[in-house]
């Protein structure tokens, strides 16, 4: 396997990574703001001085990239920038996030009347935010979830109360339970604007959770009066400057209230064409989806980053193993199956950020008025659920393959650079962030065993072509089948916990909280299904070049899915033999062409030299 070595990349694979990603100026543009010097951070930084420095390179990039409004307007460009920026610095890319889709797509979003109405006391509050984060002359941030309960989302405790004196409104956070937590607050000289998620409290009733944007930090880091923030203590998983945020009372205009269409009359009477708190919830979320693209996206871009690490860490090492001494590294299958799994686990999660970036739904026009699809767990399945799913298999498989990066890549990826290990700490948060993944799951689950918007995928006869694990046409028909049969099995299990035809009826709580692990199960079936199918679809439209190496990916999966094919008699006893048969064919096949494969991710230099330090001047 000499072959692990550099190689000029094949067009047809330089033009599927591209995707639909902005023409060549753009993305000069984009790498002019996020230039290779982003990629390493000077020794001997104090956390404050490195923050500090990771929002000085986030204001270099909003003023050299494309205007802020524009990138929203364009998700493969944005994704783009946030690409590069994931795999220069996962902090850098954690604050962009929140920077362009939780704090400038709201007030985009659901500030656009407000824009529209020009100088009165209707836009002003949100014209000023906007136009300091468009400048970077302030910072965005998030004040969602609350410290001291789960699901909090769904009923944030931090109140909003109209105040009829001001015409404003008052947030309250009523004690330390309800402080927003966490949040990137605690950089003392970086100024800080956020979108705060409270629920408006009017005549007597919860009206609803909606968004207001909230000036936290001056011009010089000051805190703003009526503003508590408490410091976390420093972590290293993703180093951005944690904090925990309470609000006293604290006085915003009526500007400050990204409304979305809703109103207070002036004799105190409420509407909104949202036509429920419930409804409203869903709208109010309804900024995720592009959360969501760009966090699938960028996955896939440290997924690629780190399998040219560990490509790079491979190619021409010997090794003094006494069954063949001075034997190439990637002559042992282990090590080979590694480097390639991972190549191919990048270009399938490449198909997925393609698929994602280019397919608008109805959620990124604004929820439909009215009661909306149910919710158990998050708000996150009743915006789009196939996307927050997409999140969670993407952030799932892009943390497995950059963990087995590090691993294999000895000593040098844990100790020479940070990289793998950033990478592996940001898709480690991002299980939780941008929605948890375990109760995106479970919403799934939910809306499988109801067939709310939901069918269950038809298998067909089968399997097809003999069962040959060669053909996609096996490995959609081994995915779907067992889909079907778990979604059957949880269903059934689930009514007759409700029904109780044993003579002991459950309530909703206890029929699901018995069957959570079949569940979870279950909607993870149905992701890989999902992903299955953009990659199957990937290697019929794409470059023939593609078709083996996603073909790899394929028969992974579905080594990850054994225990539930085995489990739910999708799959005969021996699959397994016949899977890592397969996926030695795949490897040898593959073999000769690695470096090629890698050359077309076009990863920047930094990315593929963990050890340059020693020969550096």
């Amino acid at each position: 396997m000499e072959t692990f070595t550099a190689a000029v990349p094949d067009e047809g694979l330089l033009g599927f990574v591209r995707g639909a990603s902005p023409d060549a100026g753009t993305r000069a543009r984009l790498a002019e703001a996020v230039p290779d010097e982003f990629f390493a951070y000077p020794g001997g930084l104090t956390a404050r001085d490195h923050q500090a420095l990771t929002y000085a390179r986030l204001r270099h990039a909003g003023l050299a990239a494309p205007p802020a409004a524009e990138l929203l307007d364009d998700p493969p460009a944005l994704c783009a920038l946030l690409e590069r920026a994931a795999i220069a610095d996962p902090a850098l890319f954690h604050v962009m996030l929140l920077h362009y889709t939780l704090a400038l797509g709201p007030i985009l979003r659901f500030g656009a009347a407000q824009l529209a109405a020009g100088e009165g006391a209707e836009g002003r509050g949100v014209r000023e935010a906007r136009d300091a984060l468009a400048s970077m002359d302030s910072f965005g941030t998030l004040l969602m979830t609350e410290a001291g309960r789960s699901n909090s989302h769904l009923s944030p405790r931090t109140i909003a109360r109209h105040d009829p004196a001001t015409g404003g409104f008052v947030l309250t956070t009523p004690d330390a339970q309800a402080a927003k937590f966490p949040t990137s607050t605690a950089h003392p000289t970086v100024p800080k604007t956020a979108a705060v998620y409270a629920t408006l409290v009017h005549g007597g009733a919860e009206r609803g959770v909606f968004v207001f944007v909230v000036p936290l930090r001056g011009p010089g880091g000051e805190v703003a009066p009526g503003v508590r923030v408490v410091d976390a203590p420093e972590t290293t998983g993703l180093r951005v400057d944690y904090a925990a945020v309470l609000l006293d009372d604290l006085p915003v205009p009526y500007g400050a209230w990204l409304r979305d269409g809703a109103s207070i009359g002036a004799g105190g009477s409420f509407h909104d064409p949202a036509g429920s708190a419930a409804a409203r919830l869903t709208r109010s979320m309804g900024i995720a989806p592009a959360v969501w693209r760009a966090v699938i996206s960028a996955c896939a871009a440290i997924t690629r980053a780190s399998a040219g690490t560990l490509l790079a860490h491979s190619a021409g090492r010997a090794t003094l193993g006494r069954l063949a001494p001075r034997r190439p590294l990637t002559d042992y299958r282990n090590q080979q199956e590694a480097v390639l799994g991972a190549l191919a686990a990048g270009y399938a999660l490449t198909a997925v950020a393609g698929h994602v970036k280019t397919a608008r739904t109805a959620a990124d026009a604004g929820p439909a008025a009215g009661g909306g699809p149910e919710t158990a767990w998050a708000p996150w399945s009743a915006v789009d659920r196939d996307l927050a799913l997409l999140k969670a298999a993407a952030t799932v498989q892009a943390q497995e393959t950059v963990s087995a990066c590090r691993v294999h890549s000895g000593a040098p990826g844990f100790a020479a650079v940070e990289r793998l290990n950033a990478y592996r700490g940001l898709a480690h948060a991002y299980q939780n962030a941008g929605g948890d993944n375990e109760l995106i799951l479970y919403d799934t689950a939910r809306a499988m065993a109801d067939l709310d918007r939901y069918a269950p995928p038809d298998p067909g006869a089968g399997p097809p072509d003999g069962g040959d694990l060669a053909s996609p046409g096996v490995w959609l028909f081994l995915a779907r089948d067992a889909e079907r049969r778990m979604r059957d099995r949880l269903a059934a299990r689930v009514t007759a916990a409700r029904g109780g035809g044993d003579g002991h009826r459950q309530d909703p709580f206890t029929a699901w909280n018995g069957n959570l692990a079949l569940a979870a199960r279950t909607a993870s079936a149905c992701a890989d299904r999902i992903v299955l199918e953009i990659v199957c679809a990937a290697a019929e439209s794409g470059p023939a070049e593609l078709r083996p190496v996603l073909g790899l990916h394929a028969l992974n999966m579905l080594e990850r899915r054994a225990a539930d094919l085995l489990n739910e008699g999708a799959a005969p006893p021996g699959f397994l033999d016949e899977v890592w048969a397969a996926r030695r064919r795949a490897c040898d096949e593959l073999a000769p062409r690695a470096g090629a494969l890698a050359a077309a991710f076009e990863l920047p230099a930094p990315v593929t030299a963990p050890t340059a330090f020693l020969t550096a001047p």
